[in-house]
């Protein structure tokens, strides 16, 4: 059977789309910091018939990371799709918001680390055997200000930016090799609660869209507005 493996697995979008690949037959590895919260996804989707594990790791430790996805293939034998969307729902160490005119780079230099360099230390781990099997999907995903940037994220929004780039170049690289690297830019409130006048949209409408560009594989880029 075919492997996503999701790094920032989480109770929202992480399972969202990992239901809907595991409803298509795909086996699911799940990757975070909590392994209790992992359990839990994992008991989930287990109860709903999709086999899935727990493989603890964090974005801003590499090796970790690195380490993580050489389980998920040990015990998978592969990973067909990697999806990478961690994202802070509790407090990370040296993480704060900042207008483009405050961005140092002690407060960008940790968003870079997280949104950027986890995401390339991801894609490093699993492309020799992507390239060696001919095949195989990378998504990443931002929110929507690494397109259309919003003054409050100035240093969030420079790091999604930048990852955005690297994954179009990424995509371009990629080209006829079998290897398919897409940015989602998801420029909704997911879930409830979101600023007035901001729209918003349920992890569960988000996430058939990662399927359709799995199975289109001809853009390098997909926006999500509701």
């Amino acid at each position: 059977m075919p492997t996503l493996a999701i790094v920032g697995a989480g109770p929202g979008m992480g399972l969202a789309i990992a239901r809907t690949f595991g409803a298509r037959g795909f086996e699911v590895a799940l990757l975070a910091r909590t392994p209790e919260k992992l359990d839990d996804l994992v008991a989930l989707l287990g109860k709903e018939g999709i086999t899935a594990a727990a493989f603890p790791a964090d974005v801003l430790d590499r090796p970790s990371l690195t380490a993580a996805l050489d389980a998920v293939r040990a015990r998978f034998g592969t990973i067909d799709v990697l999806e990478y969307s961690p994202a802070p729902h509790s407090p990370v160490p040296g993480f704060t918001m900042a207008a483009p005119s405050e961005v140092t780079v002690d407060n960008l230099q940790p968003q870079i680390e997280y949104t950027f360099y986890g995401a390339v230390t991801a894609a490093r781990a699993v492309l020799p055997a992507m390239r060696a099997a001919g095949a195989g999907t990378l998504l990443f995903t931002t929110g929507g200000g690494s397109i259309n940037p919003v003054p409050m994220f100035g240093n969030v929004n420079a790091a999604g930016g930048a990852l955005r780039n690297w994954v179009i170049n990424l995509h371009n690289e990629l080209a006829g090799s079998g290897i398919y690297a897409a940015h989602v830019a998801i420029s909704t409130w997911i879930g409830e609660g979101g600023p007035e006048g901001i729209p918003s949209a349920t992890p569960e409408q988000i996430a058939p869209m990662y399927w359709e560009l799995h199975e289109r594989r001809d853009q390098a880029e997909a926006v999500f507005t509701g």
